[in-house]
This record gives structure tokens, C-alpha cells and sequence, in this order.
């Protein structure tokens, strides 16, 4: 359920609760929400494990390095996206979640709030104004 996932090329993931007599209906409800209904329904139904490889390919991670650059990778991931205005990131986030599962209709309804939402953020200006200016921006929300 992370937003943004780095796993070691050694790593391995299942749902291995079928094997036990429990499917795994709890753990079920992220994976479903992350992968295509295929790809879940195979881990809930088989329990095996795949491999980083094919949870990268699955979309159940974003990317995949080897054991020893995973600190650096999280690290590089994490300080990009908190290069970013805390306050726009936030209300993204919130947004994006809000409407991932509704109807397309619904969801361009809550994605025009969201734009008219963001646009009243002190950062929004700031952001605007640097790009116009060509420097880095000064977020006020850190």
C-alpha cells in the first residue's frame, strides 16, 4: 500500500495465505488496488512468490536495485518528490486517491477541484513565478 515502492533485486513477494487454508482477502484489498485484477487474482489464487523482477514489471513496485543501492535509491527517490512543495504533494496525494476509483466523470469532477484547490496554494504562485523567473522555487510550506 506505499506509494512509491524500491525493492532490492533480491527481494520476494506473495500472498501465501491459500497454501494455509486462509485466503488473503485483508492484503488482498492493496494488491488489488496496485496491480492489474490478472496479476493479483494469480498471487491470491497460487500463493507463490514472484520475484522483484516481475513485481517491477506488475507494476507492484516502481523500480528494482541491486541489494547494496537501495538505501541511496530510497534516499534519491524520497529527496525528489520533498524537493516539491509539501503543501501541492499533500494535496495531490489527496486528490489522486479520491479519485482513482470513481467513474471517469466523477473523477475529472474531483481532478477540476483539485486544479481550482491547488491554484489557491501560496506555493502555486511561488511555483509560477519561479518558473516565469527561471529559478528554483522558495516553498513557504516546508
Amino acid at each position: 500500500m506505499c506509494d512509491l515502492t524500491v525493492a532490492a533485486d533480491s527481494a520476494r513477494f506473495a500472498l501465501p495465505g491459500v497454501a494455509n487454508g486462509i485466503f488473503c482477502t485483508t492484503p488482498g484489498v492493496g494488491v488489488a488496488r496496485n496491480l492489474a485484477r490478472k496479476h493479483a487474482l494469480e498471487m491470491l489464487f497460487t500463493g507463490d512468490q514472484i520475484d522483484a523482477a516481475t513485481a517491477e514489471r506488475w507494476g507492484l513496485v516502481n523500480r528494482v536495485v541491486p541489494l547494496a543501492e537501495l538505501d541511496r535509491a530510497v534516499g534519491a527517490l524520497a529527496a525528489k518528490v520533498a524537493a516539491h512543495s509539501p503543501a501541492v504533494v499533500k494535496l495531490g496525494k489527496q486528490f489522486f486517491y479520491d479519485q482513482v476509483e470513481k467513474g471517469i466523470a466523477e473523477a475529472y469532477a474531483l481532478a477540476a477541484e483539485g486544479m481550482a484547490c491547488n491554484m489557491m496554494l501560496e506555493d502555486a504562485g511561488e511555483g509560477i513565478d519561479a518558473f516565469l523567473a527561471k529559478r528554483e522555487p522558495d516553498w513557504k510550506n516546508r
